[in-house]
């Protein structure tokens, strides 16, 4: 793992220098990226390489040797030959990718959907190594792990989260409006569903009362970008509420809610359950965003950190980068350093 360091970047000569370098080095911790383009971004770390994967073509994949400055490689995909048979008017424009290393590869799970409907799935695609440099870079695409149906189903199959339970078994969440946020167990190479439990657990909602824009049938509000996050005790739900991709009238912001179980149920601070429209808001638009939301979090050398992307006022309403350590209050609840 790779620790890094404001200091190399310095030679300092006098104690005035030695200040600015320490001042630095704190702010590192709680570093804030808002120099790239971005939606639905997720990260994680390879030796001491970050690899930050997002909506757009192909996969988009970007890759940093300190958190702030980006490069910009080679999209996952050059087509994905399922989904062009299988979902009408996809076009290789691929939604809110999730990263894992799970089993001795790196496991990316991606959405495709008919936009507005829920004619949607959730594929995933390997590699051994993030390294584009590496022999062993090879992306391979293991198809459809599970599918949603326009007129048939009550849920959404977009936005995955790829998550462990307490004895290591895979679950995947996903879900965007309709009747809210959805978790399957996956088989154990995380392909396809349990063959031995086909349940689809409900674990947040929000009633349609609860906001003015619902979805097309009429029935169900604004919650998606499900990602659930295991720390010592609980399980903790993020999710978005409200609207994206909007640039100055998004109004994207955060909630979340935790449990003792994976399957729920997830309470918010005030003890409401997040299925029956509870969530406690983690961050919402300020001063400098106009919202901000779809959120990751990630463990970078033993700190945790939470990755979104906001609508940045100064640039008319820009989806940028927005990446920050994630901290805990004295009960548990987490907090974004500022």
């Amino acid at each position: 793992m790779h620790s890094s360091s404001a200091i190399k970047y310095y030679l300092p000569k006098t104690a005035a220098i030695l200040l600015v370098v320490a001042f630095l080095f704190g702010q590192k911790a709680n570093a804030q990226s808002s120099n790239i383009s971005v939606h639905d971004p997720v990260i994680i770390q390879q030796d001491s390489q970050y690899h930050l994967f997002c909506t757009g073509r192909g996969i988009v994949h970007w890759s940093s040797k300190d958190l702030i400055h980006w490069q910009k490689e080679k999209p996952v995909f050059d087509s994905v030959p399922w989904a062009i048979k299988e979902i009408t008017g996809f076009k290789n424009h691929i939604w809110a990718p999730d990263i894992s290393y799970y089993k001795g590869q790196y496991y990316l799970y991606y959405s495709i959907s008919t936009f507005g409907k829920n004619n949607s799935a959730i594929g995933l695609v390997t590699n051994l190594t993030l390294d584009i440099k590496d022999s062993n870079y090879k992306w391979m695409d293991q198809g459809k792990v599970f599918r949603s149906y326009a007129g048939k189903d009550r849920f959404n199959a977009i936005d995955p989260n790829f998550v462990l339970d307490e004895k290591g078994r895979p679950w995947l969440t996903f879900g965007s409006f309709w009747s809210g946020i959805k978790l399957i167990q996956l088989q154990e190479d995380g392909s396809g569903i349990n063959p031995l439990n086909k349940t689809i657990y409900s674990i947040a909602s929000r009633s349609s009362k609860d906001y003015e824009m619902m979805n097309t049938d009429g029935t169900d509000a604004a919650i998606e970008g499900p990602f659930v996050f295991r720390k010592n005790n609980y399980y903790y739900l993020f999710a978005s509420f409200d609207l994206c991709c909007r640039g100055e009238k998004s109004t994207y912001r955060i909630a979340v809610g935790r449990s003792s179980k994976i399957t729920g149920p997830y309470l918010d601070k005030n003890g409401t359950d997040m299925l029956h429209g509870g969530g406690s808001i983690l961050a919402s638009g300020d001063a400098n965003w106009y919202a901000v939301g779809h959120n990751g979090v990630a463990v970078l050398n033993g700190k945790d950190y939470i990755i979104y992307h906001g609508y940045d006022v100064s640039d008319n309403g820009k989806s940028k980068l927005i990446l920050k350590e994630l901290l805990w209050d004295e009960n548990g609840w987490p907090t974004i350093a500022q």
